[in-house]
């Protein structure tokens, strides 16, 4: 594929000014033209993007805790991520999600090769290094040096799978329960579960 033009060089830019990219100015045209022919308004698109800003991690460790405390719902969950996500209340829209769980001898990490396709819903926004080239590449390359890492290093014994994402499909991390948690609640499980922890590059601790 082309790369895109470079116009930098041409352009006397005002001390102070944000230069943009490609596709940066991109976005920012085809927005300007959707506003321009009534599509949406400024408004609308102001608050979407107030509103994917302030996902947080939170709803999925939600529906890692209940998983956790509940097998009814760990079994619909690896069944059909989008419907039990939804069945706690969690808009998932289009979004297939599919769950993956960490077991003794398997563990499971995320990826998305192509861009940054991530549930965000479920997550956020994904942070810079998930959209970062050397971990889209090295991550299906060398993926138990990019998790030591991350300082989570597994035995030689533990299978190691990584899933890529796609426009279509988003996946879901379900963590090992850490030993000695039997006595915390639902919320308190939540608390333990971090959003590296459901990329699957961490794992969650116990108190």
């Amino acid at each position: 594929m082309a790369e895109p033009p470079d116009h930098n060089h041409d352009h006397h830019h005002p001390e102070g000014a944000v230069r943009l990219d490609y596709y940066e100015a991109m976005q920012l045209a085809v927005a300007e033209l959707l506003i321009e022919k009534g599509i949406f308004s400024a408004d609308d698109m102001r608050r979407e993007v107030e509103a994917m800003q302030a996902r947080t991690p939170a709803k999925g460790a939600a529906v890692v805790a209940r998983a956790w405390t509940d097998p009814a719902f760990k079994a619909a969950l690896l069944k059909n991520g989008t419907a039990a996500c939804e069945s706690l209340g969690i808009e998932m829209g289009p979004t297939h999600l599919v769950v993956v769980e960490n077991t003794p001898g398997v563990h499971n990490a995320v990826v998305c090769t192509l861009c940054s396709c991530y549930p965000r819903m479920l997550l956020g926004p994904p942070p810079d290094w998930y959209k970062s080239r050397p971990y889209r590449s090295r991550m299906v390359r060398e993926p138990r040096a990019v998790l030591a890492e991350f300082g989570l290093r597994l035995p030689d014994s533990t299978v190691l799978r990584v899933h890529d994402s796609t426009a279509d499909m988003r996946y879901l991390v379900l963590p090992e329960r850490p030993a000695g948690t039997t006595s915390l609640s639902e919320g308190a499980l939540a608390a333990l579960v971090t959003r590296d922890c459901m990329i699957g590059v961490a794992v969650p601790k116990a108190p």
